[in-house]
């Protein structure tokens, strides 16, 4: 894989570290050589799309919001947007194809939630809980508990204050939200497996017997079933496959049921992933219900 389609898979922003090990140190050079990658700090680095998304603002006379505010911010989101997201004045008249190529929001921002031409941390994950899909804001939510620039208490305390439409939503998210969540794959996993009945899915949890301790995605303890978001990159070397095939033989041999989803279908094909859960569960059930003689 290229350095951009790494990125996009991570979410838009990543770490040194992880880019060489999922590319080379050459691959990153070049990239960042030819404007593909850009370096936002010391170590890290992300699609330019933040830069975009300021001279649209700039041309609209708004302010930077949304995805696009995350990724401003260094958050991890799902889908890097391909085009910005801004928000401008609820009466604001846009001439003819004044906003091509743009995500226009209309909504009156307050001054104070406003960093120069972006909205603020806090304003971004107001915007984000309440007004994106489910697991976009899900994601969003988790990568700013990650990045630790906000709390869960002030995040919850955040959604309760929100009112109208999108409300119940920023609030679902907030309470959802965990800082464990490594990066946006496992965060849209999990909230498709929050669609679930009866599945109680926890990140990234410790697993342990005599011969040691291993740690998985998601894990539903009553169950015992371990849910695992399965990327072709991190198995870029072969000793990484092998190590996973061990652990994953090792947890069935203990009792537990691994389920396994690649990226695209988590990404993009998320109604066959809840399918999945949903027929694992009623296996699961099922067996449960003839093994008590049911």
């Amino acid at each position: 894989m290229t350095v951009t389609q790494v990125l996009h898979r991570l979410g838009g922003v990543a770490s040194r570290k992880v880019l060489v090990r999922t590319t080379s140190r050459n691959q990153l050079r070049r990239a960042v050589a030819r404007g593909e990658v850009v370096r936002d700090a010391h170590g890290r680095y992300a699609l330019p799309v933040a830069d975009e998304a300021l001279r649209a603002a700039n041309r609209l006379s708004g302010v930077v919001s949304h995805r696009s505010a995350a990724l401003h911010w260094g958050w991890e989101v799902k889908t890097v947007p391909k085009r910005p997201d801004v928000t401008i004045r609820r009466k604001r008249h846009l001439a003819a194809h004044q906003g091509d190529g743009i995500e226009v929001h209309w909504y009156d921002v307050p001054s104070d939630a406003v960093v120069g031409v972006v909205t603020s941390p806090e304003q971004t994950l107001v915007d984000c809980m309440r007004g994106l899909p489910f697991d976009e804001a899900l994601a969003v939510a988790d990568s700013a508990l990650r990045h630790r620039h906000i709390t869960k208490a002030r995040l919850i305390e955040l959604a309760d204050s929100v009112r109208g439409p999108g409300a119940r939503q920023a609030r679902r998210v907030a309470r959802a939200a965990t800082h464990l969540a490594a990066n946006p794959f496992e965060s849209v996993l999990r909230a498709i497996g929050l669609d679930v009945p009866g599945l109680h899915l926890e990140t990234q949890v410790v697993i342990s017997d005599k011969e040691g301790r291993g740690r998985a995605d998601l894990v539903d303890r009553e169950r015992r079933w371990v849910v695992e978001a399965e990327s072709h990159s991190w198995h870029s070397k072969r000793g990484a496959l092998r190590r996973d095939c061990r652990r994953y033989t090792k947890l069935t041999l203990l009792g537990w049921r691994v389920l396994r989803f690649a990226w695209e279908d988590v990404m993009f094909h998320p109604d066959y992933v809840r399918d999945c859960l949903l027929a694992a569960a009623e296996v699961a059930d099922r067996q449960a219900r003839c093994a008590c003689g049911a």
